[in-house]
């Protein structure tokens, strides 16, 4: 599967993705979901801070864009749980080098010196 937002308007492949996994909760979704899957409450309860509204669009957004898949389980009370699509899990494949990238020269450089 393609993902699609914005097509032919794209300057480059970083711009693509950006679009795709752009604002400060998408990435970090992302990353709650690598482990397994979750329902909307476990997400909210590991991104402290998110508005349920932020919440539930972004995932409605990540699963339009096939990274995310929602599973309605036929139970009373319904249960629903996210997880990543291969699409997905390729994405947070390629977000890794970012993370060691963040944690060496950002994480590190707050350890040595800290912000004022």
């Amino acid at each position: 599967m393609v993902v699609a937002r914005r097509p032919g308007s794209y300057e480059c492949g970083i711009d693509a993705a950006m679009d795709v996994i752009g604002g400060k909760w998408k990435v970090l979704i992302l990353w709650a979901l690598d482990e397994r899957a979750r329902r909307f409450g476990e997400l909210r309860r590991l991104l402290p801070g998110v508005t349920e509204k932020v919440l539930a669009s972004h995932l409605r957004e990540l699963e339009a864009d096939g990274i995310v898949h929602r599973e309605v389980f036929d139970e009373v009370p319904p249960r629903v749980e996210y997880s990543l699509t291969p699409l997905g899990a390729s994405l947070n494949g390629a977000l890794e080098p970012l993370g060691a990238w963040g944690r060496e020269h950002v994480l590190g450089a707050e350890v040595r010196a800290p912000r004022r």
